[in-house]
């Protein structure tokens, strides 16, 4: 059995992450993630690579949206679920991010993920909703849902990241 092949391309272009890798540290998170969301800052790499922007940030609670494509199915014509790994990893991570006094970091120790619904270029936007569930000096839990454009959920998660004193 043949199959045609019909050859797809797409363009990804990113800025130099370091210099805002740098900024992130003379700032609070929550301030940084509003100047992404508003492009006064460039997003993270990744993000070019998934479509992916910032929609909204306030303290504790951060949303990222997409709209998926061809170029992200794996073998059997679905998004591959590391692109709503990679969403819900964000937006629950710098949901703790936007918490986050100048100076002080973070990285994630977990990350648990409920895979629910299949995704594909039909589902239309999709929106990962991270939010904090309790923040200490040390450990921040957060719990995100991704949802498409009618609002069905798609995937749920929860993390734990590990705040880092400066």
């Amino acid at each position: 059995m043949t199959v045609e092949h019909r050859v797809r391309e797409k363009t990804i272009s990113w800025q130099d992450p370091l210099p805002s890798a740098e900024l992130a540290r003379t700032m609070t998170g929550l301030d940084y993630l509003t100047a992404i969301a508003d492009g006064r800052i460039p997003g993270a790499p990744i993000s070019s690579h998934l479509g992916m922007r910032v929609d909204s940030v306030r303290e504790g609670e951060v949303v990222f949206a997409a709209s998926p494509d061809e170029s992200l199915y794996n073998p059997i014509g679905t998004v591959h679920g590391g692109v709503a790994a990679t969403m819900l990893d964000s937006a629950v991570a710098c949901a703790v991010h936007s918490t986050l006094p100048a100076g002080v970091g973070y990285t994630s120790v977990e990350l648990k993920i409920n895979f629910i619904r299949a995704i594909t270029s039909a589902s239309g936007e999709i929106r990962a909703r991270g939010r904090v569930v309790k923040s200490g000096s040390r450990i921040a839990f957060a719990e995100g849902e991704l949802r498409d454009e009618n609002d069905v959920l798609l995937a749920t998660a929860s993390s734990t990241c590990l705040v880092i004193q400066p």
